[in-house]
C-alpha cells in the first residue's frame, strides 16, 4: 500500500507540474490581454457582454472601486439565488415537483454558493430542482470561481505595476475568467465524465423495482456539466448528497483522478502566472514548491493514520488486516472501489483546496486524519486553496515570512521588489486572522448553547471536532463536513451563513487593498541585505511560517478535539 501511495502521489504531482507552465502561461496571456488561440471565438462574445452591460473595457479601477464592483456583483447574485430557491415550486425543469426551499436553508445555500464555499446542508437530489441546480447553483459555481480568480489576478497586478492607482477592471477580469478559463476547461472535463458514466440529461427520476421487490428511486439530471465546474472552480458542491462518493457523480477510479486534477490544476498554475506577470518565474516556482511539499506531508500523514487502523474496531471484532476483500487499515466510511490510498489523497487535497467534495466520509477517518484536514483549512487553504484565493493566501504568508526575517536582521522587509511596511502588515494580519477568529468564535458559541449541542452526533472530543470542522470549513470557504453534525437547523443555517460570508469578504477586501497598496509603490532594487524570496531557503521558511501560524491559532481546539480523541482511541476508551 505504501508503494501504491508513492506511485499515485508522484504520478499526480508530475502531471500537475507538466501542466503548470502551460496553463499558467496561458492564464497570464489572457489577463494581460495578449492574443490567445481562443480569441476568434471568445472576443465576439466578450464584446457582446460589454455592450449588453454597458461596460467600458478600457476603463481601469482603483482597489476600492474594484472591491465595490465585486461586492455589488456578489450581493445581486446572492439575492437572485435565494429567490430561485424560494420560487422553485413554480419554476420550470422540476420533474419531481419539488417545493420551495425553506427560508433559513435557502439563505444558507445562497451565502454558501456565492462565497465559493458550497456548503450543503441538504440532499441535492431531494431538495433542488433541475432549474435550481443549473440556473442557480451551477451558475454561481462559474461566478464565484471567476470572482476568486479575478481577485487573485488583481493581487498579481498590484505587485507587477509601479506607481499606479489602478489594479484592473473587475468586470473585464470576471468576464475573461469565465470565457477564457473556466468555460473552455469545463467542456472537456464534462465530456470525460459523461464518457465514464456520469449522467447528463433532463429526464425524470427512474422508479425501479429491486430484486427484493422494494421500490427504489434513481435520480437523474444534468450531473456532468455541474460537476465539471464544481471541480474546476474549487466549489466542492455535489448534485447528490454524497458528492464525490456517489457512484453517479464519481463512478470510476479514472473520474476520481479527473476530479482531483481538475480541483488542483488552476490553483497550481497561478503561482506560475504570478512569476510570468512579475517577470521572475522563480518566485512562482517557489510558492508552488511550498504548496506541493505541504500537500505531500498531509497525504503521507492521512495515509499512515488510516493504514494503522482503529483499535476500537479491532476490539469489536472488525477485521482490519489485508484480505482479498479489503486492504489493511481503517476502511470505515470509504468506498471499496477507491480504498485507503485514493481516499487519503482525495481527503487531503479537497481540504487543502477550496473544493470540499469528498469521496469518503471524513467523519469516519481516524482522529489524526481529521487533524490534518483541520490543519489544511486552518492554515487558510493556501496549500493550493480556492481558485485565485489560494495564491493570495500564500502571498500573504510570504509577506509574513519576509517580515519575520526582516525583524531578525533589522532591515525593512521586501517582497517582489516592493517594501513591506506597516499598512501591508496590518492587511496581512486582518487577512490571516479574520477567518480563524470567526470560526473559533462561532464554534465556541455552538458548543455552549443548546441549539448547537443538539445537532452533535457523537459525544466527547469527536463532537467538538464536528462543530469545529463545520465552522472552519465555512470560514475557509471549503464546504466539506463531518457528517455526524446535523447542520440543517435554523441555528446552524444562520450561523454558518454568517461564518462563510465573513470568511470570504474579510479576506477578499484586504487582498484588494494590498493590491492597491503594492501598485502604488516603486520597485526597490535588491541589495546585499535583501532576503532572497526564491530558492530552497525561502521554501523552508515559508513552510515553517504556515505550520507555526496554523498551530498557534488552532492548537487548543485541536488538543481538545482530535488529539484527545486519538489518545482515548489508543487507550481503548469510548465516550458516552
Amino acid at each position: 500500500m505504501a508503494s501504491k501511495a508513492i506511485v499515485l502521489a508522484t504520478s499526480f504531482f508530475t502531471a500537475i507540474l507538466l501542466i503548470t507552465p502551460v496553463l499558467g502561461g496561458y492564464t497570464a496571456r489572457v489577463f494581460a490581454r495578449e492574443k490567445t488561440w481562443l480569441d476568434p471565438l471568445m472576443r465576439p462574445a466578450e464584446r457582446a457582454v460589454y455592450r449588453l452591460c454597458g461596460i467600458d473595457e478600457a476603463a481601469e479601477m482603483t482597489w476600492s472601486e474594484y472591491a465595490l464592483a465585486m461586492l455589488g456583483f456578489q450581493f445581486v447574485g446572492m439575492v437572485a439565488l435565494y429567490a430561485i430557491q424560494r420560487l422553485q415550486g413554480v419554476l420550470p425543469f422540476n420533474p419531481e415537483h419539488l417545493g420551495s426551499v425553506p427560508p433559513a436553508l435557502a439563505l444558507n445555500t445562497a451565502a454558501s454558493f456565492v462565497s465559493n464555499t458550497d456548503w450543503q446542508a441538504y440532499a441535492g437530489e431531494s431538495t433542488m430542482s433541475y432549474f435550481t441546480q443549473m440556473a442557480g447553483l451551477a451558475y454561481q459555481c462559474f461566478a464565484s470561481g471567476a470572482t476568486g480568480l479575478a481577485v487573485g489576478i488583481a493581487v498579481i497586478r498590484g505587485f507587477a505595476r509601479r506607481c499606479s492607482q489602478s489594479i484592473g477592471n473587475f468586470w473585464v477580469d470576471l468576464t475573461r475568467a469565465i470565457l477564457w478559463v473556466l468555460f473552455p476547461l469545463s467542456i472537456p472535463v464534462a465530456l470525460l465524465l459523461v464518457w465514464q458514466g456520469v449522467p447528463q440529461n433532463l429526464s425524470p427520476y427512474v422508479h425501479a423495482l429491486t430484486l427484493e421487490r422494494a421500490r427504489q428511486v434513481i435520480p437523474q439530471g444534468p450531473v456532468a456539466s455541474q460537476t465539471a465546474i464544481d471541480y474546476l472552480g474549487t466549489n466542492g458542491s455535489g448534485f447528490f448528497n454524497a458528492i464525490a462518493a456517489h457512484p453517479y457523480q464519481n463512478p470510476t477510479p479514472l473520474t476520481n483522478l479527473i476530479a482531483l486534477f481538475s480541483v488542483v490544476m488552476i490553483s497550481a498554475a497561478l503561482p506560475y502566472t504570478l512569476g510570468v506577470m512579475v517577470g521572475d518565474k522563480r518566485q512562482g516556482w517557489t510558492l508552488l514548491a511550498a504548496m506541493i511539499l505541504l500537500a505531500l506531508a498531509g497525504i503521507a500523514a492521512i495515509t499512515a493514520a488510516e493504514r494503522s487502523g482503529n483499535p476500537l474496531l479491532a476490539r469489536a471484532g472488525v477485521c482490519q488486516a489485508a484480505t482479498a476483500a479489503q486492504p489493511a487499515g481503517n476502511m470505515e466510511g470509504k468506498e471499496v472501489r477507491f480504498g485507503i490510498v485514493d481516499s487519503a489523497l482525495f481527503a487531503d487535497l479537497v481540504t487543502a483546496t477550496g473544493s470540499g467534495s469528498p469521496d469518503a466520509m471524513h467523519d469516519s477517518f481516524t482522529p489524526l486524519s481529521g487533524l490534518v484536514m483541520l490543519f489544511n483549512m486552518g492554515a487558510g487553504e493556501l496549500i493550493f486553496g480556492g481558485v485565485g484565493v489560494g495564491l493570495v493566501g500564500m502571498v500573504f504568508m510570504a509577506l509574513l515570512a519576509v517580515f519575520i526575517a526582516g525583524l531578525m536582521v533589522g532591515r525593512t522587509p521586501e517582497y517582489l521588489g516592493k517594501k513591506i511596511q506597516a499598512r501591508e502588515m496590518k492587511l496581512t494580519v486582518l487577512y490571516l486572522i479574520a477567518p480563524s477568529a470567526v470560526a473559533l468564535v462561532f464554534a465556541a458559541a455552538a458548543a455552549a448553547v443548546k441549539p448547537g449541542l443538539s445537532s452533535i452526533g457523537n459525544p466527547g472530543p469527536h463532537g467538538l471536532t464536528e462543530i469545529l470542522y463545520a465552522f472552519m470549513s465555512g470560514a475557509a470557504n471549503n464546504g466539506s463536513a463531518f457528517a455526524g453534525l446535523n447542520a440543517n437547523t435554523v441555528f446552524y443555517n444562520l450561523t454558518l451563513a454568517m461564518d462563510m460570508l465573513i470568511g470570504r469578504y474579510f479576506t477578499l477586501i484586504p487582498a484588494l487593498a494590498l493590491a492597491g497598496a503594492m501598485a502604488e509603490k516603486k520597485t526597490v532594487p535588491p541589495s546585499a541585505g535583501t532576503l532572497p524570496t526564491s530558492g530552497v531557503l525561502f521554501v523552508v521558511l515559508l513552510i515553517g511560517v504556515v505550520v507555526l501560524f496554523a498551530m498557534l491559532t488552532f492548537f487548543s481546539p485541536l488538543a481538545l478535539g482530535p488529539i484527545a480523541e486519538h489518545l482515548a482511541m489508543r487507550a481503548g476508551r469510548l465516550f458516552h
